[in-house]
């Protein structure tokens, strides 16, 4: 490998790694240039393929022109014999000969013309569903590509922040209103045991003033006053007290 040729492999990689990079910052521009290229190659092909059409069209307009030359030869012959021409009349059976040959070549022509024009139109329609695919896959990609440039613009703008001090503020203020509720509770738990030794009392009252009222009640029907009853009670005493000495 000679100098020169080693120094244009070498410029060509450069210009690879160079066009690579613009690539990758512009994959629309690449996307577009590459659906271009298909769309110039797709206008060649139609040129192409009208020249099949049109050689088709040609042919079978020479056939039907040839095909009405020989019917006109094949009813001229019997008039040359009837009327003795027959020179004449061997002319034209060797130009009906001529025509016949040449419109079953044509026929054969055609019939080939027609099918290459058949599949070129079929390639044709593939070829633009390619290139309605390769557009839809533009679209797609490009949406991708700014999806994953927005991802990575957050990613790289949360990587650079540091929220080790919001977090450990945060826990300062968690303890302190955990501590302050803490208080709170135990302000409350002392306020309702007062409350609660308070109410006891209360309620032993009640029930003290509920008993001497069911006595008094009791003492009514019997028709007892309160110094009869005391009397009664002291006299039950005193036998038992008696009985006992």
């Amino acid at each position: 490998m000679g100098f020169f040729e080693r120094l244009g492999n070498l410029f060509r990689g450069f210009l690879g790694v160079f066009i690579g990079g613009l690539e990758s910052k512009n994959p629309g521009a690449v996307y577009d240039s590459a659906i271009q290229g298909r769309q110039e190659q797709y206008q060649k092909l139609i040129k192409a393929v009208s020249g099949v059409v049109y050689l088709r069209n040609k042919l079978q307009k020479d056939l039907d022109e040839k095909t009405e030359s020989l019917q006109e030869i094949q009813a001229q012959i019997p008039e040359a014999v009837k009327q003795g021409e027959e020179q004449i009349a061997l002319q034209l059976i060797e130009k009906k000969n001529g025509l016949t040959a040449e419109i079953e070549h044509l026929k054969a022509d055609i019939a080939q013309t027609a099918q290459d024009a058949e599949r070129h139109k079929q390639d044709l329609m593939a070829f633009q569903g390619e290139i309605q695919k390769l557009k839809d896959e533009r679209d797609r990609m490009l949406a991708r590509n700014e999806s994953a440039k927005v991802r990575l613009e957050v990613q790289q703008q949360l990587s650079g922040l540091s929220v080790d001090a919001d977090l450990k503020a945060l826990d300062h203020v968690r303890e302190s209103i955990q501590k302050m509720e803490a208080q709170a509770d135990v302000a409350r738990e002392v306020s309702g045991a007062g409350s609660e030794s308070k109410l006891q009392k209360i309620r032993d009252a009640a029930k003290s003033s509920a008993a001497a009222a069911e006595l008094e009640h009791y003492k009514a029907q019997l028709g007892l006053t309160t110094s009869e009853a005391g009397s009664k009670d002291l006299g039950a005493t005193q036998p038992q007290a008696e009985k006992t000495i």
